[in-house]
Order: C-alpha cells, then structure tokens, then sequence
C-alpha cells in the first residue's frame, strides 16, 4: 500500500493542490463573488423576505464561480485518472448540469419564491462543486469494474 502511494506522490500532490484551490474559492467567496444569497442564508432566513438582487450580475457571478469550480474538478478529474476522454465526459455533463440547474434556479425565484429552501439547494450545487464528489467515485467504481472484465 505504501509503495502504491509513494509511486503516485506527484498525482496525490497535485490533486491536493488542486483541492486546496477549491478550499480558497469558498474561503473568499465573498470577495470574489456577488451573492445576496451568502449571508441571507446564513441568517434566519424562512421569516425574511429574499434580498433584492441585480439578477444579470448575480447570473454572471453564479456563471463564474461554477467555471471556477468546473475548471479545478476537472483537472482533479484528470489528475486522479488520467483520462482525457473522461474530462470530456465530465465537461459535458457540468455543461447540461450547469444549463439545467441556472434555468432551475432562476424560474424557482421568479415563481416559486416562497421555497427558499429549493431556491438554497439548487444554488448549493451552482456554488459548491458537489458533482465532483459524485464523480470520483463513479468513475473509480467504472474503472475498476472495466479492469476487472478486461482480466477475465
């Protein structure tokens, strides 16, 4: 076990850094990003009203931050598999993921503003990078499982 870390330093070193840009992407979120939302949530929000927002700026902040997180996933993607075919894989889907879930975000405050907690989730996975930690172990379990019938 430890020749098998020790053969793979580089990689573990590597994709550690790339985690700890993550960790600093959320560390300064506030300085970095425009989000009414950050301490709206932190507060006790179900007895207040949303805060006003510039929507075009927050659509633009929510756009960047998610690049931000989906550019770092993927070269951590990278770094642990080395597949170029499944960064591919993983861009496409963070593009659906991404249309998907802004379209979701933004219908959900324009009609369905009393559900501040849908309206928490669905920016959660905008802001966070959640989809990496699905990920991993997805591809992980697939490569194994491609391995294991490769030998048999």
């Amino acid at each position: 076990m430890l020749k098998k870390v020790l053969n793979h330093k580089g990689q573990i070193v590597a994709a550690s850094m790339l985690v700890v840009l993550l960790v600093l992407v959320r560390t300064f979120e506030d300085a970095l990003f425009y989000d009414p939302f950050l301490n709206y949530f932190k507060t006790n929000y179900t007895q207040l009203p949303l805060p006003q927002m510039e929507t075009g700026k927050l659509f633009l902040h929510l756009f960047f931050r998610y690049l931000l997180n989906t550019i770092l996933s993927l070269a951590i993607i990278y770094t642990i598999f080395k597949n170029v075919e499944l960064v591919k894989f993983s861009a496409v889907l963070y593009v659906i993921f991404f249309i998907f879930l802004i379209a979701a975000f933004f219908l959900t405050l324009e009609f369905y503003a009393n559900n501040k907690m849908l309206i928490f989730y669905i920016r959660r996975f905008l802001i966070q990078p959640l989809f990496l930690l699905l990920f991993i172990p997805a591809f992980y379990f697939q490569e194994r499982a491609a391995k294991k019938n490769n030998v048999s």
